[in-house]
């Protein structure tokens, strides 16, 4: 075959093969870039998953205080439950005692024993004044005596002044149940706020940790691409050298020319590039100008 019967054919060849250069290489570094933007989005989902998670043991630990904190309160609301309990029966058993005596005695109607008091505590100052001096000092003994009695009477007829105690400490264990109660209420709902915001955070976590996998994922097909492409665009560089290198050695001898050191140059580097070695982007930059 004649020279020029090869170049005839060898010419188009480059033409297409140059065009497959071009695409291959724009093609591979899309998806470069493709690879580099995952990559990204990658990351920055992993460092959203490690902040949530660090979040989410924050969260625990708040929930795990506030349930500590429940049986704590728990306890003290059942104290004063039980406490309760004993006052209020305490409190019935005295008023059917009270019913129960109403039915069947007669009750002595006195003073109360405030107004006992206030009279003896007066006669006391007379007789510190001297009021009561010589015979009349026999009336006071006398007086004061029956205040005695009178007191004593009155103060065992007074039964209303125990139950009014025993209202008093009702009202109060009550007052203390209640607030226990509360308190215990709002302690439940604070660990139940950190249970439901733990739960919403590792939901959000598992759904970033997808979201990260994906995106590794797409990092893993695009590199695939890449180095497709990088593969074919190296292939049709070597085949577009080999076809000019040819060409040239076929328009060296048609002048009667020998080849130049840049061709053997460039020669060798090709020779390199299809026995696999690995050329720098110098290196490839000179490949392609020549």
């Amino acid at each position: 075959m004649q020279s020029i019967e090869v170049k005839d054919i060898l010419k188009p060849r480059c033409s297409t093969i140059e065009e497959q250069i071009s695409y291959n290489r724009e093609e591979r570094d899309l998806w470069n870039s493709k690879v580099r933007s995952l990559l990204d989005e990658r990351n920055e989902l992993n460092r959203q998953v490690k902040e949530l998670i660090t979040e989410v043991q924050n969260q625990k630990a708040l929930r795990d205080d506030e349930n500590q904190n429940v049986r704590e309160l728990k306890e003290m609301r059942a104290e004063y439950s039980d406490s309760l309990k004993i006052i209020r029966t305490e409190f019935r058993e005295r008023i059917a005692l009270q019913e129960e005596e109403s039915k069947n005695e007669k009750v002595i109607r006195t003073r109360s024993p405030k107004q006992i008091i206030a009279e003896r505590d007066k006669f006391e100052r007379l007789y510190e004044q001297g009021r009561f001096l010589g015979k009349k000092e026999k009336e006071y003994l006398s007086k004061m005596k029956k205040l005695s009695a009178e007191l004593k009477t009155a103060k065992e007829n007074n039964k209303g002044d125990e139950i009014r105690d025993l209202k008093s400490k009702l009202r109060d264990a009550e007052k203390k149940q209640e607030s226990a109660h509360k308190n215990v209420k709002k302690a439940v709902e604070k660990a139940q706020e950190s249970h439901d915001l733990m739960a919403e955070l590792s939901d959000e976590v598992e759904r970033l940790r997808d979201k990260a996998n994906a995106a590794q994922g797409g990092v893993t097909r695009a590199k695939r691409e890449a180095d497709s492409l990088h593969s074919r665009y190296i292939v049709a560089l070597r085949c577009i050298h080999s076809m000019q290198d040819l060409l040239k050695i076929l328009d060296a001898r048609d002048a009667g020319r020998s080849v130049d050191e840049e061709q053997v140059e460039v020669t060798d580097l090709m020779t390199r590039l299809m026995s696999g070695d690995t050329l720098s982007t110098d290196e490839i930059m000179a490949l392609q100008r020549n």
